[in-house]
């Protein structure tokens, strides 16, 4: 086969490549399709990389089988984590995708320095800083999220002025490889500087917004990707990591929307310390608290019910358990819906895919706009470790972090019962008033073994 032709079929592959890449966004936007979408990523990824690897300029394949292979080793455990761990994983999915990035874009540089064009070192230049931030930030991310670091915001004074002086020297270090390529010794110096911007970068971030800094981690690793593309000329690479930067850019937004709070106030708000005023006062209140045969009872009798999930629901991995409890309620004639908010869990669609897995239809799934003109007319609303999305903090208290946040209004129902281990503030660190109102029932124990007990009290203790 002669070099053209060659050339022309993998340019066919490349196209068809993009095609699957623009399908599986598509397809991922809905419960419905998530399937085929991922099906088609996953072809469109095996896809271009057969065809990079058909490039006829490769003329030595021992060390792209070593990387596969240890690619492979690496990798296949990461996807077999429990889905409990999916955030944290996805999370060093996105340092992975970055640190690769950036390791290409220094091997480019030192490749064809001094030859570099002001244009060339541009485009290497904001391919390692980005790679290199993310990296560091999206290890930071994990470690918060499995909880080996401190999840609160680590704070101090003058924080962003360090931050984003580091932010500067990086740049200024870049602007002068690009007036000067050759100064080698330089370069190192902005890797360094960019790899510790990423620390201090998601380091002050509280657990409540790591699922927008896990969207926006992924935005960056994306772009990242596609100036990689740039760098090498490989126009798949540009296309994918356009589609992966901008499509993460736009679910950041949202999230801001749903969170109604701007990047600025998420990357340097400090958000999640825990409200020494609201501690004091949970000090005061009294709380009532049910059985689970009590709960039963109270579900058993009800119309209309709404089941919350939170990462209470994930870190117990009780979806299949609240699937058991969906079956018998709906078997009993009552209507159950599930009130699913833009930023529950840890990560994008965190409580989606954990339901999904436990195979909830997908029209029993309302999000927060679907969902809050039904409380009202709601007998029960079961909410499994959902604490800070349903904070009324967030319509009350001018003082509360989250004011002006967008929740479920769960508080209109006429009965709400929490499962909750235990008193704690959630991620956040923000006390929730809705535990201390009258109509509430707190459910303390493990999400798992208590909607398990609620089963088996429905079932007549026979299940």
């Amino acid at each position: 086969m002669n070099h053209i032709l060659q050339q022309e079929l993998i340019d066919v592959a490349y196209i068809v490549a993009v095609a699957l890449f623009v399908l599986a966004l598509k397809w991922l936007s809905s419960p419905a399709t998530a399937k085929h979408g991922v099906l088609a990523g996953e072809f469109g990824a095996v896809l271009a990389v057969t065809a990079t690897l058909c490039n006829y300029e490769i003329i030595e394949y021992k060390w792209i089988i070593v990387a596969l292979v240890v690619g492979a080793i690496v990798g296949i455990p990461l996807g077999l984590v429990p889905m409990t761990a999916v955030p944290q994983r996805t999370a060093m999915s996105h340092a992975f995708g970055a640190l690769a990035a950036a390791m290409i874009g220094i091997a480019e540089y030192y490749v064809r320095v001094p030859n570099l064009t002001k244009f060339d070192m541009v485009e290497i230049a904001m391919e390692v800083i980005i790679g290199s931030l993310t990296f560091t930030g999206s290890l930071i991310a994990a470690g918060k999220l499995q909880e080996v670091l401190p999840q609160r915001p680590i704070t101090y004074k003058g924080q962003n002025f360090v931050s984003l002086s580091v932010l500067g020297a990086a740049v200024l270090l870049a602007i002068w490889l690009m007036i000067h390529p050759e100064a080698s010794h330089l370069f190192p110096v902005m890797v360094v500087v960019s790899l510790i911007f990423g620390v201090l970068l998601v380091t002050p971030i509280g657990g409540a917004d790591m699922p927008t800094v896990i969207s926006l981690l992924n935005s960056y690793a994306g772009l990242s990707a596609a100036l990689l593309g740039f760098v090498l000329n490989n126009k798949v690479l540009v296309v994918a990591g356009a589609l992966d930067g901008s499509s993460g850019f736009i679910l950041s937004v949202i999230m801001c929307k749903a969170m109604n709070r701007s990047f600025t106030n998420v990357m340097f708000g400090a958000f999640g310390q825990v409200q020494a005023s609201a501690a004091a006062a949970k000090e005061e209140r009294t709380v009532r608290s049910a059985t689970a045969e009590e709960a039963a009872a109270i579900l058993g009798a009800a119309n209309k019910v709404v089941i919350v999930p939170g990462y209470g629901m994930a870190v117990a991995q009780a979806q299949h358990k609240v699937r058991e409890l969906f079956d018998i309620l709906t078997k009993k004639g009552i209507d159950v819906k599930f009130g699913i908010h833009p930023v529950a869990g840890r990560m994008p669609g965190h409580m989606n895919v954990l339901l999904a897995e436990a195979d909830i239809p997908y029209d029993r799934l309302q999000d927060m706009d679907e969902i809050n003109p039904d409380f009202p007319q709601t007998d029960v609303v079961l909410i499994i470790g959902a604490n800070d999305v349903t904070n009324p903090a967030a319509k009350t208290d001018q003082g509360s972090p989250i004011y002006g946040m967008p929740i479920l209004e769960v508080d209109k129902a006429r009965t709400v019962m929490v499962i909750k281990r235990s008193m704690n503030p959630g991620f956040a660190g923000i006390d929730n008033p809705l535990y201390y109102e009258d109509k509430t029932l707190m459910l303390f124990g493990d999400a798992k073994g208590f909607v398990g007990d609620i089963v088996r009290e429905l079932s007549g203790g026979a299940h």
